[in-house]
């Protein structure tokens, strides 16, 4: 039995530059019928705040990110390669009835505010699934210093090789390699690596309803 397989594209993978990132969010807006000036109040920030982003002047941090799919309303999958976020129909509820693969070089990392890279591991769209890759380089964080952090879901992650800090309202969660740690998207966290190397870890965000 032949294993379906992402389109594979048509040059290398390499890191989404800004330009190309900022033309996706741009796209996933226009999608929606949002103007750029309604997705800014949502953001609580400028217009031209959002514009530099979607023109690729600046590019977005991981919380920023995070609140910008959630105010769009589309999965974490759609803001990588448009041509292969939808390899598994978004509209359908049913999981594939067979295996899908996606292989390590068919998808492009994208990467965010202080160096963050993020790579989809899901073959397209899982309903109501996000799971991807993170690599944190040290010194990195999803948010500005004093900032937590809140989104849609349940997080599962899993280090593969470093150490992560994650900040809460009333604790500090330090996980290295091979430890894992759950929490609800709801309680106020901020992810960064306090460390010398980069810290590697798969996460599974579980959305509500999936």
């Amino acid at each position: 039995m032949t294993v379906p397989r992402l389109p594979r594209p048509s040059v290398d993978p390499v890191e989404l530059d800004a330009a190309v990132l900022g033309s996706r969010l741009r796209e996933l807006r226009l999608a929606r019928g949002m103007s750029l000036r309604s997705l800014a109040a949502r953001l609580e920030i400028s217009p031209s705040a959002v514009s530099q982003l979607e023109r690729g002047a600046r590019r977005p941090s991981v919380s920023r990110l995070l609140t910008i799919v959630q105010v769009l309303g589309v999965p974490l999958a759609d803001v990588f390669e448009a041509e292969t976020a939808g390899a598994l129909d978004e509209t359908d509820t049913a999981p594939p009835r067979g295996p899908v693969v996606a292989r390590a070089d068919e998808t492009r990392p994208v990467v965010l505010g202080d160096g963050v890279v993020f790579r989809r591991l899901s073959p397209g769209h899982l309903r109501g699934v996000d799971f991807f890759e993170s690599t944190y380089p040290p010194g990195a964080s999803a948010t500005g210093v004093n900032d937590l952090v809140t989104h849609e879901g349940y997080e599962v992650g899993t280090v593969v090789s470093g150490e992560l800090t994650i900040d809460f309202p009333d604790e500090r969660v330090v996980v290295g390699a091979g430890d894992s740690v759950t929490f609800p998207c709801d309680l106020p966290h901020r992810l960064g690596n306090l460390g010398a190397v980069d810290a590697v870890a798969t996460w599974l965000i579980v959305h509500p309803g999936a």
